[in-house]
């Protein structure tokens, strides 16, 4: 696998060359056809290349990968890939986007293709689970021609069918076995990972699990067969290996003109999973307060429409008061935030009655408070905005518990 290390934020043109591996021509209209004419969330296209936006993780283009890493000091050296990836790769764990319990080796070896491989290797854990606990059968409806009378004739098409063959009984029966829905989902998803993944060891365990699987007809998996899907306490146990099979087969884009030139896209909007991250953390690790993720309130409304909503990120009740925590992925450099955003606190602390407002950004331990101007332009003594830069720690446990303490003594008082 040829990998191509990038940072969010950064211009892929032709000719630019990463880990010694050069992003040609070829590459870039594999890039541009992935684009489409709806175009993608997490790049845009530029003059000979491409201008990656607040999207992190991997593309994988045939046999090269495309690996966009969060960054959000520009200064940092580049020799800091390894650092970048596995602070990803622990958030993701952390908020179960990736949900990989142990990757089997140290951070510090972790490869450029690690979080396309983690979800791979939990797919192929959650099936091998499901083979060992028996796969689940179901009831299913067919009709065909039998050798006996089982079930109801189907009088019309037994005519058609059987008029000079007496020894044969067309009939409405119902099967008892594991040929249903969910089983065509998996294995369809086995064939996915078998065709876009380049792991001897990954290739051999799929084959394997391939002779336990029933005979199945094969199906095209779309976001609409994933609709269809209605577990109950017999099948709950194939929900996660379902999630990742509706996260893979909605971000695979085979090519049906060369079949090694088939696209797989796992890329994470870093604001949503800072915001997740802040989130879970503040509630796991804060049992005595009540923490609640976006929760709205009606603001305006159109006289023939819906109303508008404010729906701020973190919205803490502690001590009968609230507090509202907004998170953004991005570092202020000593710089002051936008306007949008210091007009954004305003009003959720206008509207929803917050003791305190604070915007939380990655950054270098920092805290400052500043104060909102009256209509008449002199300061307002109660209104006021906190700005609080978390620094990244790679000890995962002892980050989050700074990020508590810090929460606590800075923004819950």
């Amino acid at each position: 696998m040829k990998v191509l290390t990038v940072f969010e934020h950064q211009k892929l043109r032709v000719g630019d060359s990463f880990n010694n591996v050069i992003f040609t021509e070829e590459l870039r209209i594999k890039l541009e056809k992935h684009y489409g004419s709806d175009g993608v969330p997490y790049f845009n296209l530029i003059h000979k290349g491409v201008h990656f936006k607040e999207y992190v993780g991997v593309i994988q283009l045939g046999k090269t990968l495309i690996e966009v890493l969060p960054k959000t000091d520009s200064a940092f050296p580049e020799t800091s890939e390894n650092y970048w990836r596995n602070m990803l790769i622990q958030m993701l764990q952390f908020t179960r986007s990736l949900e990989v319990h142990s990757t089997g080796s140290g951070h510090h070896k972790l490869k450029p293709n690690a979080i396309l491989d983690l979800y791979f290797e939990l797919f192929i854990s959650e099936v091998e689970y499901l083979i060992h606990s028996g796969l689940k059968k179901k009831y299913r409806k067919q009709n065909s021609n039998q050798q006996s009378l089982k079930g109801a004739l189907h009088f019309p098409k037994h005519v058609q069918q059987n008029l000079i063959r007496q020894d044969r009984f067309f009939v409405n029966h119902t099967n008892y076995d594991a040929e249903h829905l969910l089983h065509q989902i998996l294995f369809e998803t086995i064939v996915l990972i078998k065709t876009v993944s380049l792991s001897a060891r990954h290739k051999s365990r799929l084959s394997n699990i391939i002779l336990h699987f029933p005979e199945l007809k094969r199906i095209r998996v779309t976001s609409s067969t994933f609709d269809t899907i209605c577990l109950n306490r017999n099948t709950e146990k194939y929900r996660k290996a379902l999630e990742i099979s509706k996260l893979l087969h909605l971000r695979y884009h085979p090519d049906v003109s060369n079949g090694s030139n088939h696209v797989m896209s796992l890329m994470f909007n870093m604001n949503n999973l800072w915001e997740e991250f802040i989130y879970k953390t503040v509630k796991i690790m804060m049992p005595d307060i009540k923490v609640k993720a976006q929760q709205s309130k009606e603001f305006w409304q159109h006289s023939n429409g819906r109303p508008t909503r404010l729906i701020p990120d973190i919205l803490i009740d502690y001590n009968s008061k609230k507090y509202i925590l907004d998170t953004k992925w991005k570092n202020l450099r000593d710089r002051n935030p936008s306007p949008e955003d210091l007009r954004q606190m305003y009003v959720y602390s206008e509207y929803f009655n917050a003791h305190r407002v604070t915007l939380i950004y990655p950054g270098n331990n920092t805290h400052v408070s500043g104060k909102y101007y009256n209509s008449d332009g002199k300061i307002h003594e109660y209104k006021s905005c906190n700005l609080l830069q978390l620094d990244i720690d790679l000890h995962f446990k002892n980050w989050q518990k700074q990020i508590v303490q810090t929460i606590r003594d800075l923004v819950l008082v």
